[in-house]
């Protein structure tokens, strides 16, 4: 059936038939986005340094010097708080380690800016000897601006020259004077951190970010790095203060090729994909592992959400029950599926056959809310509950054995091991609450590789989403796509992205609103995405709330 409505889809092609237009496939307009009076007045939360995560540090430089440059990993780890490393980035700071390294670092890009010449655009005048003030000034108003989301005060560009022109009297180079100055620049806090605090405030009052606060959290919102010249433009000027400058730039930045950077990195996030880069499983117990399964799985995962976002421009909903995939020949041999292509990754339909459909079936899944040496129902089952249901899991007791029963004569399979754990009463109210729909997932192993049997045993899959009952896998990834907490989670999880802080009870109407909104665009990520920027959320900001010392 299939194959005979792609044979007709391409003859009404070639006969000039047109297929109705879905309403989501024109571009967005102004008018189409909520207005500020579609949102209950109450108090916006007040906004913290963030520091940039690693993935922030290492792009944000690449759109200062280019793709030649090798970025040295910052040494200082980001931190996960509240699911994200963008929150987590809200709550720490450099140690006094990281700040050392931090110098080798800055000195490593700035040389190889300059043997490189990477710093030449924004060298807009010929040096006049080993020294000159003037041909110095441009370039750190020039580079600074960008590194520093704003204009230099005169007194910034003469303290960076100052170090600049030591350097170049002492080695006798005016390119070496580059070196600190850029280095200099690379290692200030105004390039370290995002200031994006708002105007000062009084205690209580509220206003909406400046223009450079915008500038800041659009362009790492949409392209995870500093923003370009013609935001920066756009904040200078005013324009991206007014409601139609503000859509006009997020538009711009949304359409062009960074966004896909962008919204990798959100997913990376919001998916937890950075534990990739470290995993591990026993070779012995599963003969499929090996050392590049992480990146395939982050690839593959990142591949398909990228594809509905912005090749399809589908209803995200879809990334849990689609019934395609993009694969490389490893993973293919993981999935035992033919290969779409000999090298890199391709676009392949998943046939009832696979036995797996949309993100609940991808290795980055399975393998990541897994053992080391096993599968896990309660892992699984608490990753769709907090990563795609934002709903919490309380921890055990602490006196509470949470480890499950090892297989015996009469407890063969994990279903019938986990029914026995069952029956110890500080486990059942949360494993209860995680396990049935683990267990959907059994027929997948520690790494995602398909089994109809575990120890022996025919695996049963079935099982029960609040209410909504399946019998395999393909029917929880249904489950969990009408579940009616799976898109107002996506709308949460991204605005707590943007916002580098959870939502204060305040603004928890204004998530709300942006979920019907949300409902009302067809589930299309592009559109939400755009609702937001528009939205309080993202243009109003809080006092600093005061914190009452200890007597």
């Amino acid at each position: 059936m299939k194959n005979y409505l792609s044979i007709v889809a391409a003859l009404a092609l070639v006969v000039g038939c047109t297929e109705s237009k879905s309403p989501f496939d024109s571009a967005l307009t102004l008018d189409d986005v909520a207005s500020p009076e579609s949102y209950s007045i109450e108090d916006a939360g007040s906004s913290s340094l963030r520091r940039l995560t690693r993935s922030q540090f290492s792009e944000s430089v690449r759109a200062l010097l280019g793709d030649t440059i090798v970025v040295p990993k910052l040494s200082e780890p980001d931190t996960i708080e509240g699911g994200l490393l963008s929150i987590g980035a809200s709550t720490t700071t450099f140690s006094p380690r990281g700040v050392e390294t931090l110098e080798s670092t800055a000195y490593s890009i700035a040389e190889q800016a300059v043997e490189t010449g990477a710093h030449s655009s924004f060298l807009s005048c010929t040096a006049q000897g080993v020294v000159d003030d003037a041909c110095t000034n441009s370039f750190i108003e020039s580079f600074g601006k960008l590194a520093w989301r704003r204009p230099l005060t005169t007194a910034e560009v003469d303290e960076i020259r100052t170090v600049a022109t030591l350097a170049s009297q002492t080695l006798s180079s005016f390119e070496q004077g580059l070196v600190f100055a850029m280095a200099a620049i690379l290692q200030s806090p105004y390039f370290l951190f995002r200031v994006e605090l708002g105007p000062e405030l009084a205690a209580g009052a509220q206003s909406e970010f400046t223009s450079f606060d915008l500038a800041s959290r659009l362009s790492y919102f949409l392209w995870n790095a500093t923003p370009d010249i013609e935001l920066l433009n756009a904040a200078e000027s005013g324009l991206l203060a007014t409601r139609e400058g503000l859509f006009t730039q997020a538009s711009r930045l949304l359409e062009h090729p960074n966004a896909r950077l962008g919204i990798r990195n959100f997913f990376s996030e919001q998916f937890q994909l950075q534990k990739l880069e470290s995993y591990s499983k026993d070779p012995e117990i599963f003969e499929h592992f090996h050392n590049e399964l992480g990146a395939n799985a982050r690839e593959e995962t990142l591949q398909l959400l990228e594809y509905i976002v912005f090749d399809t421009n589908g209803d995200f909903r879809d990334s849990v029950t689609a019934d395609y995939a993009f694969v490389n020949a490893r993973l293919s041999a993981l999935y035992g599926i033919p290969a779409p292509v000999k090298e890199g990754f391709g676009y392949t339909e998943l046939t009832p056959e696979s036995k797996r459909v949309g993100l609940l079936g991808q290795a980055s899944f399975l393998g990541l809310h897994a053992h080391p040496v096993s599968s896990s129902a309660t892992l699984r089952g608490r990753a769709v509950r907090n990563i795609l249901l934002c709903q919490s899991v309380p921890a055990p007791p602490v006196d509470v054995d949470t480890s499950i029963p090892e297989p015996s004569g009469t407890t063969l399979t994990l279903r019938e091991r986990v029914a026995e754990h069952l029956t110890e009463p500080g486990c059942a109210a949360c494993h209860q609450f995680t396990d049935p729909i683990g267990l959907a997932l059994e027929n997948f192993d520690g790494i995602g590789r398909f089994r109809e049997r575990d120890n022996g045993e025919r695996i049963d899959a079935s099982g029960d989403l609040d209410g909504a009952r399946f019998e395999d896998m393909t029917g929880l990834a249904a489950a969990v796509r009408e579940h009616p907490a799976f898109a107002p989670c996506m709308v949460r999880t991204l605005s707590h992205y943007a916002m580098g802080r959870v939502a204060t009870q305040e603004e928890r109407s204004w998530v709300s609103t942006l979920s019907d909104r949300f409902e009302g665009h067809g589930y299309r990520m592009k559109r939400l995405i755009m609702e937001f920027i528009m939205s309080p959320l993202f243009t109003k900001v809080g006092a600093p709330q005061e914190v009452e010392e200890s007597p």
